[in-house]
């Protein structure tokens, strides 16, 4: 825990990911990652500076196929003494979701936009999340939303981008939103998914009960097959990788 709270603050510090006074919502998924994010930033809470104010959300899709333990989610969340929003929704399928992949940035599309693109069950549940997500950090007063991609995710889907899209760019650690007054951050952007790993196994933390029938992006596992390759060329290349998008600026960005 301490090896991760010390890349957290890292993080914090060099991004300025979150400032004096902010309200941070938490995008709580019930995964080990955005357990692991709960956990860490209600730990950071009482390391100051900077002082902010903490809440969760939760929101689980009616008409699809997984299953998460919410009263697990209610309970870890007390015992962090942090408030917990549980909101349900659903979304309509329509006749031209055919596969494709959804943009890995974390952005509500405006309807016109949307309707322009090929609408997987993918890309529409996670449209309606996020749609939850920004509601209700307004109605809230949070300044920030906080994800739980870590470096590995970011990395690879760097690698998703130049292969599949002809573009050099991930999912930025910090989006501020041009239309709202909200900005996306990334806290974990440091830390590598098997220290998470390890210290989910730690915390002995809850698995989901059922996986969603549509988590198997076969694009993401080629990659990190293709990713693990690379690294046995070359060691040193997350860091190349991290540093080439720190210089290219795609690590902020504003949208």
């Amino acid at each position: 825990m301490k090896a991760l709270l010390r890349l957290l603050t890292r993080a914090l510090r060099e991004y300025r990911l979150i400032d004096d006074g902010d309200h941070v919502l938490v995008a709580l998924s019930g995964g080990k990652d955005s357990l692991c994010l709960l956990q860490l930033l209600a730990e950071r809470r009482h390391i100051y500076p900077p002082r902010f104010q903490l809440s969760a959300v939760h929101v689980r899709m009616e008409n699809i196929d997984y299953e998460t333990d919410t009263a697990y989610l209610v309970d870890f969340c007390r015992r962090l003494d942090v408030p917990l929003h549980i909101l349900t929704t659903s979304f309509e399928t329509t006749p031209d979701a055919v596969s494709t992949s959804s943009s890995p940035q974390t952005a509500v599309p405006s309807q016109a936009s949307l309707s322009h693109k090929q609408k997987t069950p993918c890309f529409l549940c996670s449209w309606n999340r996020r749609k939850q997500i920004f509601n209700l950090a307004q109605q809230l007063g949070c300044s920030k939303i906080a994800l739980g991609h870590h470096q590995d995710d970011i990395l690879h889907t760097a690698l998703m981008n130049l292969t599949f899209q002809g573009r050099f760019g991930s999912m930025p650690v910090m989006l501020k939103m041009k239309k709202m007054p909200l900005t996306i951050i990334r806290p974990l952007c440091l830390c590598h998914e098997e220290d998470i790993r390890a210290f989910a196994e730690e915390q002995h933390y809850q698995p989901l009960r059922k996986l969603c029938p549509y988590d198997s992006d076969t694009h993401r596992a080629s990659i990190r097959s293709i990713y693990q390759q690379m690294e046995s060329l070359n060691p040193e290349l997350r860091y190349s990788l991290w540093h080439a998008l720190e210089r290219e600026g795609k690590l902020i960005e504003v949208s």
